[in-house]
């Protein structure tokens, strides 16, 4: 464990937000949203109406918490392109399926949109915000994007959002690290707990690809930090990930036939929860 020197230590955020020692983070996926090339005019009660079925599919399934995120608005613009048309209507949408939906929740903007995610976590008092790229930078699909952690921890104090919290993924998926190759996988994990990260994410190299236990592994043994897995989570793997992670956020699995776009299938979250539950 690295973190000894570098921050004080923390208590742990995964049990303060959902009171178990390990969580799952249920997606929500949400249609185009005005202002992405996928839109096509579809009302904002429309775009709600399906998440909020989402939602519920997830909580009834048993998953312990939300993350709201712009999934369908590709191509994905880098953070300073990103519209006001898409922050305010990802925040109202999260505002209104959390009032049918109580469970934690946060904000992951794409990509890399770690301002507006707070912007919006502080407007709808959500619990946290997932940053792709909190240190160093990477080469994206998107291009070259930047570590959001300076400005992000100075915007995050402004708003008075001390419990936002920060759950940061340490090798982004969708790209190359080529840019950081020289550092390991340890001196990066140790980045981001000095740049105050609360929570790790481990993931695979795409959406829906199992996060390989080497990488798990390699960040979980340089910090007190809990880590979770951000991709790839499923019934085949869930025991032998979660006895070293401290949770997963899970997208793809639990949709109908296992495709990101389509609706939650709710067999499949109950199915996955009842492993988790036994390990927990």
């Amino acid at each position: 464990m690295a973190d000894i020197g570098i921050l004080p230590q923390k208590k742990n955020p995964v049990k303060n937000i959902f009171g178990k020692e390990k969580a799952i983070i249920g997606m929500i996926h949400t249609k185009a949203l005005p202002g992405a090339p996928r839109y096509n005019g579809e009302s904002m009660e429309e775009i709600i109406e399906f998440s909020i079925n989402d939602a519920k599919a997830l909580k009834a399934g048993g998953v312990d918490g939300l993350m709201f995120e712009n999934a369908w608005d590709v191509p994905f613009s880098k953070p300073e392109d990103i519209g006001y048309e898409t922050v305010a209507a990802l925040t109202v949408l999260a505002n209104e399926v959390t009032k049918e939906v109580d469970l934690p929740f946060g904000f992951n903007f794409l990509a890399n949109g770690v301002i507006q995610s707070l912007a919006a976590a502080k407007a709808t008092n959500a619990d946290w915000v997932r940053c792709n790229q909190w240190v160093n930078a990477y080469v994206a699909n998107e291009g070259i994007l930047e570590g959001a952690s300076a400005e992000a921890m100075r915007y995050k104090k402004m708003l008075h959002g001390e419990d936002i919290r920060v759950l940061a993924d340490v090798h982004v998926k969708h790209g190359s690290h080529s840019i950081v190759a020289d550092r390991s996988l340890a001196e990066q994990t140790r980045d981001n707990i000095f740049f105050d990260a609360d929570i790790l994410i481990a993931t695979g190299s795409r959406t829906g690809d199992e996060t390989s236990l080497d990488e798990l592994i390699g960040i979980s043994n340089n910090t007190q930090l809990p880590v979770i897995v951000g991709s790839g989570l499923n019934d085949n793997n869930a025991k032998k990930i979660l006895e070293i992670a401290s949770g997963a956020v899970v997208g793809s699995y639990l949709k109908e036939d296992g495709v990101w776009w389509n609706p939650v299938d709710v067999e499949r979250v109950k199915r996955l929860m009842e492993i988790v539950n036994k390990l927990r």
